[in-house]
């Protein structure tokens, strides 16, 4: 596969919290980013996220008094998965990680900063309704085929890239160069969406 000027690599949520050691880590996440380095240097336009929680998010367990991985709540947008607490704003856990080199990258996105909703995707809040601006960028740009690589597979990497297929731009996800947190069922799920939405699976090794 070739890359274009039209090409984008998006590198999602590589943040301490996410990585092993972190509040809500993703087993072997630190294992993707020689690759992620290595790809982006070959990409001219690349763009990262950061999940950016106030403190009380409503992602948070410790927010309901309930508890991570296993309750659920209901917001005004639907059910919603309780986590640990991660990614708070100007924390040390919300960091991209130190060995992220992409000093090229345009744009770090930053999602999930409201307090009453949660944000997977880099294009919607969870809501399904609320844009964060990054397709009109990618539109006005001219940017059109999006490759995702990034943590975590099954959340927020898949979201995104089931977005921005809804939204008209081509989306591939770069296998290698993602790892998931593996509830029951959301990798399934994930792979079952991507099958639905027409979303291209590869390695990057077929980037030439």
């Amino acid at each position: 596969m070739n890359l274009s000027a039209t090409d984008c690599l998006l590198i999602i949520d590589m943040q301490n919290d996410f990585l092993p050691g972190g509040a809500l880590e993703v087993k072997e996440g630190d294992q993707i980013i020689p690759g992620l380095n290595e790809l982006a240097g070959r990409f001219e336009h690349v763009i990262l996220t950061q999940d950016w929680h106030p403190a009380g998010h409503i992602s948070f367990a410790s927010t309901h008094h309930l508890r991570a991985f296993a309750d659920t709540v209901e917001a005004s947008y639907g059910t919603q998965t309780l986590w640990p607490d991660h990614c708070i704003q100007g924390t040390r856990g919300a960091e991209l990680h130190s060995a992220l080199d992409v000093p090229h990258a345009e744009m770090i996105l930053r999602k999930g900063f409201r307090k009453e909703i949660d944000s997977y995707s880099a294009f919607l809040e969870n809501d399904g309704a609320t844009p964060t601006g990054l397709a009109g960028y990618l539109r006005e740009r001219g940017l059109r085929r999006l490759f995702f690589g990034g943590v975590a597979y099954d959340f927020c990497v898949g979201f995104s890239a089931i977005a921005a297929a809804e939204l008209g731009f081509e989306a591939i996800v770069l296998e290698d160069l993602t790892r998931a947190v593996s509830l029951p069922g959301t990798v399934d799920g994930t792979n079952e969406a991507f099958s639905r939405g027409g979303i291209e699976r590869i390695s990057s090794g077929s980037i030439s």
